[in-house]
């Protein structure tokens, strides 16, 4: 049965990102294909601009997940105050500054300013298990290499968001299956007396009763820097000790 590794997504705040619609950073259940893509490559130290390495590694990504605790959801109100003239760096290396705009506000010192208005949401002491596997498996960057950059990460790590720095140690081990649910379905959960547990995984990787198939939009052009496409997922329930798949 193919190999599979398994990874465990825990801290005080986690940040599972969705769509973005104007300043408001909405989250999801379970971490998208590209976050998870994103954690991996930084803990194997490459950089933004290796769009190449990116995007093939998100292609050979098989993967889903289980939550093991609800948590709570909370919502952090962020401002900044940005001065007409300002310029920031970018992505691409280059400086960048704002359009000239009515919302700019003139100061007491002459200088025009406006505030920037964010919201951001995150889960508050989430506890989500991953299992995954590569194909094809013999290709560089093995499991092997996953695991061993996840317990000596080129860079620090953190869970879809720079202040969601895990609580635990990520890599949580090894699992044999027939493909995810089973994965998700055999491994040991930490809580003995949890009850149903949430899941998602790629269809085609198993089929549960009651289980719905969904399509979702999570894979990264990382060459663009933007989302797109849609890829079917099925979500269920499980209950651990019930007969598995």
């Amino acid at each position: 049965m193919p190999r599979h590794l398994l990874l465990r997504l825990e801290a005080p705040m986690v940040a599972f990102g969705g769509e973005t619609i104007d300043n408001y950073g909405v989250i999801r259940d379970f971490p998208a294909l590209s976050m998870v893509t994103g954690l991996l490559a930084n803990a194997l130290g490459w950089r933004r601009e290796d769009a190449d390495l990116h995007n093939r590694l998100q292609n050979r990504l098989v993967l889903g997940a289980r939550r093991e605790s609800i948590g709570n959801r909370l919502r952090d109100y962020q401002t900044a105050l940005l001065f007409e003239n300002d310029q920031v760096w970018t992505t691409v290396g280059v400086p960048e500054g704002r359009a000239k705009s009515p919302s700019y506000s003139k100061l007491a010192d002459g200088r025009k300013a406006l505030t920037l208005q964010r919201y951001r949401d995150y889960h508050a002491n989430l506890s989500t298990l991953i299992a995954l596997r590569l194909e094809p498996a013999d290709e560089a960057p093995t499991l092997g290499d996953l695991a061993h950059a996840l317990d000596h990460p080129a860079r620090p790590l953190f869970i879809g968001r720079k202040p969601c720095l895990p609580s635990r140690r990520i890599f949580a081990g090894w699992q044999d299956g027939r493909n995810i649910l089973q994965v998700l379905q055999s491994t040991a959960c930490l809580d003995s007396s949890a009850g149903n547990l949430q899941m998602q995984w790629p269809d085609g990787e198993g089929e549960l009763q009651g289980d719905r198939k969904l399509d979702l939009c999570d894979e990264r052009n990382w060459t663009s820097g933007v989302h797109g496409g849609w890829r079917p997922v099925r979500k269920g329930t499980f209950k651990p000790g019930e007969v598995q798949i």
